[in-house]
């Protein structure tokens, strides 16, 4: 069934209607059509439109209709255009002519602009619990791993000491800001269409807000044009989970580094992991892997949104039609990405003796060394000097700036005693680092308290 066949007298192409038919992607949309039409028929009725009897007959139908769609009993038919088409078309086969009125004062542009938000409010929310599940797993292994000192990296270079309870706690921090750019999303995307009808609104007498809450919207879109053609929440939500798979996809890589035989950081569990065919010692971290690799979707969906609204001019345009599979694959693709992630990643087990072996190589205690000289009053430049003089030496020598004698430190710089060797212990640099932020071991426990509390 087409709902716009009065005006043609042939029947549409079979290849033509199934490159036009959304029916494969938007029926997964069918509760937010149901809900939708159920508060656009309550104000048709309260506003005097239809009579509380065809209100009565269509309320009943649609609950049906959804009921028998959850159960089973009732399949989508893959031949309608689009899920309003089924969904109106069902309706009228079981209550006649009741049916044919609800469709007063709206057209599926509006229709299908107000199901979009609503379906992604709840995508909205379950990627946002999926992120407060996995920033607890963060801080629960930030607390257990507080006293790991690790080397920190700039240039995937070992550069300073840090622990692996401060390195964790650094994508929390990131994956907050996921969740607060989703809600700020959500709030913004947060305002009723429906009503707008084609563009420009109707000569009925609706009422707008109260359809807006009755679905839960923070009010109704102001401008009808606005209303049936704006696509931004679905470029911004797409925008951030782009940017939140930035975040899993640095998270991953570094995951596939510490697994490594080179640096043999942490373990994962072997539920989490997978094998060769012909290797058998091979012991591969492909859920991470594969979480670098899908992020490249998730832009591309990003890519297609933004293409595709840049050059449509107002109002609605069918090449709207493709923000659905853009935007639903983008969600998908997340979720799925963190249901594999978050309990690989609580499975996942540290190896901190590793970590401290690989931190006294390095000379990461290099900037403490010129930190000493400094408190003994040398100037930084002069101390930053010297100690690159010292690691040059150590280097020539085999040495670390641990195990080079006292003699061979007073030779670069006479202000140089005994205290130094106290001064670049790995465990002092990392306790002495008490700066807002930094990795002492009571910081992180502090962060963590905080982060708790910001996450609840």
């Amino acid at each position: 069934m087409q709902l716009w066949k009065g005006r043609f007298s042939k029947e549409i192409d079979p290849k033509t209607n199934d490159f036009n038919s959304s029916i494969k992607f938007d029926s997964r949309m069918y509760k937010e059509d149901i809900d939708g039409s159920i508060a656009h028929a309550t104000m048709l009725c309260a506003q005097g439109i239809i009579s509380g009897e065809d209100l009565a007959l269509i309320v009943d139908g649609l609950k049906a209709i959804k009921a028998e769609i959850e159960s089973g009993d009732l399949l989508i038919d893959p031949n309608a255009e689009d899920i309003h088409t089924f969904v109106e078309g069902e309706l009228t086969s079981r209550i006649g002519s009741a049916g044919k009125r609800l469709h007063t004062a709206r057209s599926r542009n509006d229709q299908v602009a107000l199901d979009i938000r609503l379906f992604l409010r709840h995508e909205c929310d379950d990627v946002y619990n999926q992120l407060t599940e996995l920033v607890d797993v963060l801080c629960k292994k930030a607390e257990l791993y507080a006293y790991a000192v690790m080397p920190g990296y700039t240039h995937l270079q070992r550069a300073q000491p840090i622990t692996f309870g401060h390195h964790l706690l650094a994508y929390a921090e990131m994956l907050m800001r996921d969740k607060e750019r989703l809600l700020d999303a959500k709030k913004r995307m947060n305002y009723c269409p429906l009503g707008s009808c084609a563009l420009a609104g109707t000569t009925y007498n609706t009422d707008r807000e109260m359809t807006a809450k009755d679905l839960g919207f923070s009010g109704a879109m102001q401008n009808s044009l606005d209303g049936v053609s704006d696509r931004d929440f679905c470029m911004e939500l797409a925008s951030a989970l782009s940017i939140l798979m930035v975040h899993l996809s640095r998270f991953s890589e570094e995951i596939v580094l510490w697994c490594s035989w080179e640096f043999k950081f942490i373990e994962l569990d072997d539920a989490f992991s997978t094998g060769s065919s012909i290797m058998p010692q091979k012991k591969n971290p492909d859920i991470t892997e594969l979480i670098r690799g899908k992020s490249g979707r998730v832009f591309g969906d990003l890519t297609t949104l933004l293409t595709m609204m840049k050059g449509l001019p107002l109002a609605y345009n069918k090449d709207m039609q493709e923000d659905k599979e853009a935007i639903f694959d983008a969600f998908d693709t997340v979720k799925m990405c963190l249901t594999a992630f978050i309990p690989m990643l609580d499975t996942m087990t540290a190896l901190p003796e590793n970590m401290r072996k690989a931190a006294a190589g390095g000379f990461i205690n290099a900037t403490d060394c010129a930190d000493y000289l400094v408190g003994k009053g040398l100037p930084f430049r002069d101390a930053y000097k010297a100690t690159g003089e010292l690691v040059a030496l150590c280097i020539n020598k085999g040495l670390t700036l641990e195990t080079l004698p006292l003699e061979e430190y007073k030779a670069v710089c006479s202000l140089f005693d005994d205290g130094v060797f106290e001064a670049i212990n790995l465990d002092k640099c990392v306790n002495d680092r008490t700066s807002l932020g930094g990795p002492a071991p009571e910081n992180v426990l502090a962060q963590v308290k905080k982060m708790k509390q910001r996450n609840s």
